[in-house]
């Protein structure tokens, strides 16, 4: 087995991203006293293991339906390229929804001991998350290919994400919590619409039918800015909702970034895009720091 080749399959580069919707959670619960670390752990690694399986998916379903092809400006991908076969992407998806169970299962019993209510329906939401980061591009119809993409992003980078795991900390929810969460799930579709929008040439050949793809590039990337405005929006505006301290808003420190992101998305060719890519992810994390570390400070 080539190390190397499966580390590229998993695509790391995307864990900060997956894993900005849990700290905020976290972050969320420790300004509430009721931060848990096993909870926090558990929580850490079935959302790693998620984006994992999402990605070896998209490999598999991409390659299969012929999105991932030479006329395809990002990296070139495991099962495109040969380096693994399509049945041993398959037989990989299928460990990692085994090891998404087990620590999913493993979270849901940590955090509500034997509350059977609350472990079937959390363990209904991990069943849809799994069916989620499967059916975005694999099956006859996958969701991803009619532009879907971003509400699944939405719900469960932000929603499912932020207030699942918040909960699983306190058992209880205010609508409150729906802000943050919303700057997440904000966030993390616009990594996502710079991926299609640098991908739209392909996408568009093999009847991937992105956000970008069905507005185009010049809207786009309005969409891209409004996705940055909104996502700073709600995080303000929870801020003003619950202010005791100026400390709240120490997420204002990385506007710049996003600023620069919304430029270069406006500004650079398709092929010069996959940088900021990375570039939105780690913003993102920092977003998530910096707003964390205001909470605490309150």
């Amino acid at each position: 087995m080539n190390t190397k080749v499966w580390l590229q399959a998993f695509r790391l580069r995307t864990l900060p991203l997956a894993l900005s919707c849990i700290a905020m959670g976290g972050f969320l619960a420790s300004a509430a006293g009721a931060f848990q670390w096993n909870i926090f752990l558990l929580c850490v690694s079935t959302t790693i293991f998620l984006q994992i399986l999402s990605n070896l998916a998209n490999d598999y379903g991409d390659s299969v339906h012929g999105a991932d092809s030479t006329d395809r400006k990002g990296p070139s991908r495991a099962v495109q390229s040969g380096a693994i076969s399509a049945q041993q992407m398959r037989n990989a998806v299928i460990i990692f929804v085994l090891l998404c169970l087990a620590s999913g299962i493993a979270l849901l019993f940590v955090s509500f001991g034997i509350d059977w209510n609350a472990i079937l329906f959390f363990f209904g939401l991990g069943i849809l998350s799994i069916l989620a980061a499967i059916a975005y591009t694999v099956g006859r119809k996958p969701y991803g290919y009619i532009g879907l993409g971003d509400f699944s992003v939405l719900i469960f980078f932000g929603l499912v994400g932020v207030m699942g795991s918040y909960y699983l900390f306190t058992k209880e929810i205010t609508w409150y919590q729906l802000l943050p969460a919303l700057s997440c799930g904000l966030f993390s579709i616009a990594v996502l619409n710079i991926n299609n929008i640098r991908d739209i040439e392909s996408d568009l050949k093999a009847g991937k039918f992105s956000i970008p793809v069905r507005i185009g590039r010049d809207k786009a990337i309005v969409y891209h800015w409004f996705l940055l405005t909104s996502g700073l929006a709600s995080a303000a505006l929870y801020c003003i909702l619950t202010y005791t301290t100026l400390w709240q808003f120490l997420f204002i420190a990385s506007v710049p970034l996003f600023i620069k992101n919304g430029m270069a998305v406006s500004s650079k060719p398709s092929h010069e895009l996959d940088p900021y890519l990375k570039q939105m992810a780690l913003s993102t994390l920092l977003f998530v720091l910096l707003f964390g570390i205001g909470q605490i400070l309150r």
